[in-house]
């Protein structure tokens, strides 16, 4: 199936050019580059050209009216490191530019196979001079501290003098939109110059942030194809470094230009500067070509197991893969960061990890490559400390609350009601533990790391919760809708509250039967008489339900409020948090997003399909669908309850929402949670896939449009190739040991790469 995805830019102005630097942005999960162009574009332009570091932050004054006791008055923010994207051409005397001469062609590439982005363009100068340019770029998924850019440039009709120049920019700026809640909104310059020089040809600085005083080392090197070509690199008095090549070049020569830069940081090194100078040393060594087939090789591997292919219909083919390489490019490679809302793609709420990584990119990586999913659980075990630090600030005697957005673990959310109080998070993390765990069966990662989490955090609902008579209540807690905050029992908390409390004390049994909870029990001080509560709290979870309508209501007070009329809201007007104060939308019946419906996404197995049925209708006329997060939900919810067209249609709009920039804000970062969204609508939503303790089942349908679709998933340890048309499915077992699913309610044993065939409901 092809995965390359290639734009012919015939008009481009400042909109294309911001959409463009993310959807052809370059990233591995360590370091992230947008997809600026190298020569620049027109200084009124608006544009983020920026480069990232996942983890790397600095810490800013977030100031508050009435600063009330232990409210959140700093926050983290992800920067932009430097800039060592610019490369400028003159050709005989004259500047290239897409905004003088004539382009002939303007065309880029993202190949998702070669995991590189490439910019191909024909140009003609003010004088008649045409150049041939081919740029190709990289973030090696081999060496993470690595971003290259291949600059190619063949003279069709002339010969001259080109001069290429170069820079390595260690001072930089981040982005901001003050009229954006989703942005920043002061630009700034985070980072300060300590040290800038040249050695043998190599460029290096080392910046340092003013408050959480984290190092960024740089490191860039040249080589050019020309061997007659006239070097000079220097350094001017604000630090910038410049490389200048001054090249001949004949009628129908080609001539490359290769940048190498490494980035490192003093997160991860004590002296990020001296393993930045073992790391360009290596990489000149190996040279270009060695990792490109690097990169192959690695993608090979990540596609062999995370492949999906569409028959019939290439563009949301590509549209789904498009999102699952996003997902690799934005996945932290180590316990230092995680996945942001943006990915590395942009400064989109700054760099910040939420709840979306848990409820909607960790079903991706737990089916499709369960190490990664690993360490990017590891990252909260990490963090686990700072959780608890934050369940104290909020008056909590016990347990830990983890943060609504946070980079290291510390609370980067100031507006509380909608932020803070979303305590769902804590069930989140734990419900992706408890995923991973019956996916793959790793009970030494649940013994080290799992086990410890679902404690404190089922701690945590004991404390602010309370048994209420017969009940166990929780109160004053916001769900995963931002429309409506601050109310008692949510249904999807107290749902995801009650999961936790259960598997807490079902795991814990499981280790203890094994001898493995001693030296766990010992550090935490747990006591016999906490697992007793925490099972008596799960089995008394209160659920609201209205007897009257047959609905779930989203908490105890959301039937009591008038409905927004939607119909008759101003187009203009959406999202609607842009539009009308908070408090305004709380005293309404309007939903941001999923919140109710997200429940049925993880619990529908255990819930009764009219009941479902009936809410979901409820709440699809009320909700705005202003969050990415929402319409994935919706898709899998529908294809649940046997809505096939109303599924296929909210997964349309899922699938292409950043490559069409459906929501309009793409240029500040893509829109990772919909991304795993759109992969879930597929394999939880048209496929059927249910795991619970019983464990792997599917109940796949065919959408009317598609004539066939197919893709893998890891079980136990073993890859399932599932592949679904018009009268089949068919699922085989292509590695590892002996399985049993269930397919259509009928148990199936797989074994020896053997396949079962079912006919299709």
């Amino acid at each position: 199936m092809n995965k390359v995805i290639t734009k012919k830019i015939k008009s481009f102005d400042n909109a294309r050019s911001s959409l463009d630097e993310t959807i052809f942005h370059n990233a591995n999960g360590y370091i992230g580059v947008r997809g600026t162009i190298e020569e620049g574009v027109p200084a009124e332009w608006d544009t983020m050209r920026g480069m990232y570091i996942n983890g790397f932050y600095e810490v800013i004054p977030m100031k508050q009216a009435e600063n009330l006791c232990n409210f959140v008055d700093k926050k983290e923010t992800m920067l932009n490191v430097c800039d060592t994207q610019t490369i400028k051409l003159n050709v005989n005397g004259h500047d290239f530019s897409l905004f003088s001469g004539k382009t002939l062609l303007n065309e880029r590439t993202l190949d998702m196979e070669a995991g590189i982005t490439k910019r191909n363009i024909r140009w003609q100068s003010p004088k008649g001079d045409k150049v041939g340019l081919e740029i190709k770029r990289m973030t090696s998924f081999e060496e993470l501290s690595l971003f290259t850019i291949e600059y190619s440039v063949t003279a069709e009709n002339f010969d001259c003098e080109l001069v290429l120049r170069s820079l390595h920019l260690p001072e930089v700026y981040n982005y901001s939109d003050p009229n954006d809640p989703r942005l920043a909104a002061d630009s700034e310059k985070f980072l300060h110059c300590i040290t800038a020089d040249i050695k043998d040809s190599v460029s290096y600085t080392v910046t340092e942030t003013n408050v959480s005083k984290l190092k960024c080392a740089t490191l860039v090197a040249h080589t050019i194809s020309a061997k007659n070509s006239r070097i000079c690199v220097s350094k001017t008095d604000d630090n910038t470094i410049i490389y200048d090549a001054v090249v001949p070049i004949k009628k129908g020569q080609t001539i490359t230009l290769t940048k190498y830069t490494i980035i490192t940081d003093s997160l991860r090194h004590k002296d990020p500067l001296e393993v930045g100078f073992k790391k360009i040393e290596a990489v000149l060594k190996n040279g270009i070509d060695h990792y490109y087939e690097a990169q192959k090789a690695y993608l090979s591997g990540f596609w062999s197991k995370a492949m999906m292919e569409i028959e019939n219909d290439n563009e949301m083919s590509l549209a789904v893969n498009f999102n699952m390489y996003q997902l690799l490019q934005s996945a932290a490679k180590d316990s230092y960061g995680n996945i942001a809302a943006k990915g590395l793609s942009g400064e989109g709420y700054e760099g910040h990890y939420f709840w979306d990584t848990e409820m909607f990119m960790m079903p991706f990586f737990v089916l499709t490559n369960p190490e990664l999913a690993k360490q990017l659980l590891k990252y909260r075990y990490q963090t686990l400390d700072k959780a608890r630090e934050n369940a104290q600030f909020l008056g909590h005697k016990k347990g830990a609350l983890f943060p609504w957005r946070t980079i290291t673990g510390v609370e980067c959310s100031g507006y509380y009601p909608s932020g803070t109080c979303q305590y769902h998070i804590d069930g989140d993390i734990a419900y992706a533990i408890i995923n991973y765990y019956l996916v793959t069966g790793d009970l030494d990662f649940i013994r080290d790391f799992g086990e410890e989490i679902l404690l404190e955090t089922a701690r945590l609902w004991l404390d602010v919760g309370f048994f209420d008579g017969d009940r166990f209540v929780i109160n004053m807690v916001t769900g995963p809708d931002e429309y409506t905050c601050m109310v008692n029992n949510n249904y999807y908390t107290n749902m995801v509250a009650k999961y936790n409390l259960e598997w807490a004390v079902k795991l814990f049994s499981i280790l203890e039967e094994k001898g493995m909870t001693g030296k766990l029990k010992k550090k935490i001080k747990l006591h016999d008489a906490e697992l007793t509560e925490m099972s008596q709290a799960a089995e008394k979870m209160y659920l609201p339900f209205d007897e009257k309508s047959g609905i779930i209501p989203q908490d105890d007070s959301f039937f009591d409020k008038p409905v927004w009329d939607l119909s008759k809201t101003p187009k203009g007007n959406f999202p609607l948090l842009l539009h009308y104060h908070p408090l305004h939308l709380y005293r309404y019946q309007v939903c941001k997003q999923a919140d109710t419906v997200m429940a049925f996404l993880l619990f529908s197995q255990v819930m009764d399909k009219e009941i479902m049925r009936r809410t979901y209708e409820y709440y699809e006329k009320i909700t705005t669908h202003d969050s990415s997060l929402s319409k994935c939900a919706f898709s899998v919810v529908a294809a649940n309850l046997g809505m096939r067209e109303k599924a296929y249609s909210y997964f349309g709009n899922s699938a292409k929402l950043d490559l069409m920039n459906l929501h309009h804000n793409t240029k500040d970062g893509i829109h990772t949670a919909n991304m795993g969204g759109c992969y879930m609508s597929v394999v939880y939503g048209f496929a059927g896939l249910s795991i619970t303790e019983k464990g792997l089942s599917l109940a796949p349908f065919l959408p009317d449009k598609w004539e066939g679709y197919s893709f893998k998933i890891c079980f136990m340890g073993s890859v399932l190739l599932v592949e679904i048309d018009s009268e089949n499915v068919k699922i085989s077992l292509i590695s590892g040991d002996p399985v049993e699913i269930t397919l259509y309610d009928k148990k199936v044993k797989l074994m020896d790469k053997t396949a079962t065939k079912s006919l299709l409901r």
